[in-house]
């Protein structure tokens, strides 16, 4: 059996009292809610540790990192008999406004554009308390490496798994974040009933990924996906630069040309005003640690070493700047003469790679002679 339930003899609690646990989280702003066991979740074990054996994990940590945690509940909590599923929607429309400072915009992921998984955890704070204050263990785990979180809506009936392995929910799509609440409190028999598969013979968003990085149905390649890339350290892979694009962090590609979606973006609303919808690459560059830290804070950064996020923007710049002449400015040429004088090798190699994109050959000669081997890579490349 598929994913089986644990036997247990403890009794389960009725069904007003789920009720009102399920409407506590709904009242703290999530837009649906199921209940599911707390059952270790075996198939996504064993594709979890089937795609890292085949490197299709890149070195991503989050779920992979312990395969056997992350698909078993009563690992992070003793004696876990359910989870409460909740599902906050996330995408908003572009405001009206348009950003004026001079160099080019770069994208955001709309995931990113707001702390959504702290809305999350606070609408289930108090479900949390009720449940402990009831004598149950409980904890929330949102965006977090203990629980395969897509597995978890999907046992609980919120949706099913699309081609590009996001989570879709009917009617409504996938541009959902979701979390749970993990508890020993027995609040279910049975799973509800699987949701139905929606995507039928539609490829859309295989065949509209920038770097055919959607390997197979529900499959990702993350050596090949964008949206990791820009998370991961180190070197960007050059042969990804140019389809980067104008992307600073995530990827909605494959999201935004699924049917589902692009009826659910017909009533999103404006984004909120503080939104991170887009960065300035320019202002990225130019700012201080403290200053990329405070501000991209909620995001996904490789031990918080926020130069990854200046690798990403000088990239962009590299791009903006061979698209359109407009950007080929003094301020950006700056940019680049500064980044290829930077201490750390890793920001110089990329702003190699940038100079030579822009055409700016003559700023190569500020490294002519670096000796180090991640820029003298960049340089015999540019040389090629």
């Amino acid at each position: 059996m598929s994913d089986e339930l644990r036997v247990t003899t403890s009794r389960v609690l009725p069904r007003h009292y789920v009720d009102e646990l399920i409407d506590t989280a709904r009242a703290g702003g999530l837009d649906a809610v199921g209940v599911c066991s707390a059952a270790p979740f075996l198939d996504a074990r064993r594709a979890l540790e089937e795609r890292k054996a085949r490197g299709f994990d890149a070195g991503m940590q989050f779920t992979y990192r312990n395969p056997a945690r992350s698909t078993d509940p009563s690992l992070t909590v003793r004696g876990a008999q359910s989870l409460i599923v909740g599902a906050l929607f996330y995408r908003r429309q572009l405001p009206d406004e348009s950003l004026s400072a001079d160099g080019p915009s770069m994208r955001v992921a709309s995931f990113a554009w707001r702390g959504y998984y702290d809305t999350i955890r606070a609408a289930f704070s108090p479900v949390v308390d009720r449940l402990r204050s009831d004598g149950h263990r409980a904890i929330v785990a949102a965006d977090e490496n203990c629980l395969v979180d897509r597995a978890a809506a999907v046992r609980a009936g919120l949706g099913w798994y699309g081609k590009n392995a996001n989570v879709l929910m009917p009617g409504a799509g996938s541009w959902f974040v979701f979390g749970s609440v993990i508890t020993d409190a027995r609040l279910v028999m049975h799973d509800p009933i699987p949701v139905d598969d929606g995507c039928g013979g539609c490829r859309r968003c295989i065949d509209a990924c920038p770097t055919a990085a959607i390997v197979a149905p529900g499959v990702v390649d993350a050596r090949r996906c964008l949206a990791w890339h820009v998370q991961a350290p180190g070197v960007f892979p050059p042969e990804y630069r140019v389809a980067l694009a104008d992307r600073f962090y995530g990827c909605d590609d494959c999201q935004e040309v699924c049917p589902p979606n692009r009826r659910a973006d017909k009533v999103a609303a404006v984004a909120e005003p503080e939104s991170m919808a887009h960065a300035l690459a320019l202002d990225v560059l130019a700012a201080t640690d403290e200053d990329l830290a405070t501000r991209f804070d909620s995001w996904y950064i490789h031990d918080r070493d926020v130069d990854t996020l200046r690798r990403n923007a000088l990239i962009v710049l590299g791009n903006a700047m061979a698209d359109d002449v407009s950007h080929r400015t003094s301020r950006a040429r700056d940019a680049l003469r500064r980044y290829l004088q930077h201490g750390r090798p890793l920001l110089r190699a990329h702003a190699v790679w940038a100079a030579e994109r822009a055409g700016c050959h003559e700023l190569l000669e500020l490294v002519r002679d670096d000796p180090d081997p991640m820029v003298r890579a960049e340089l015999d490349a540019s040389i090629r």
